[in-house]
């Protein structure tokens, strides 16, 4: 089964950018290591950091099929920092890889406990809706 695990996070200008070198290092070394286990046991099936809400855009169709676009959006509360999409043979083993991604280290060391959504990611529509 595969999940999507989605990293929300601070408000933008907040947190992370404005850490010390040292904390931005460990929050780096720890995410090479987790992506680094999660291919060796070949769960990973991707995994991306996103841009800054202040880099956003919001798209629609016109009246005419033309892009319309608004944004940026840098007074978020939170936002989507990153994803990892697994695949795993449980909701259970989703669970647990989220909660190691929330225990990320934050400055000075402490883990961050932040909240990562899980999702499973579905092949098609459900049985219900066909």
């Amino acid at each position: 089964m595969k999940y999507i695990l989605m990293m929300n996070t601070m408000k933008a200008g907040d947190g992370v950018p404005n850490w010390p070198k040292k904390d931005l290092q460990g929050l780096v070394a720890f995410m090479k290591n987790f992506d680094k286990e999660l291919r060796e046991s070949g769960e990973l099936v991707s995994a991306e950091g996103l841009a800054f809400p202040d880099q956003a855009k919001q798209v629609r169709a016109g009246k005419d099929g033309t892009p319309i676009t608004d944004g940026v959006f840098p007074e978020g509360k939170e936002f989507l920092a990153g994803y990892w999409i697994v695949d795993v043979d449980s909701p259970e083993r989703a669970y647990a890889i989220a909660a190691r991604a929330s225990a990320c280290p934050g400055p000075g060391g402490a883990p961050l406990n932040m909240p990562i959504e899980v999702r499973q990611v579905m092949s098609g529509p459900p049985p219900e809706m066909l």
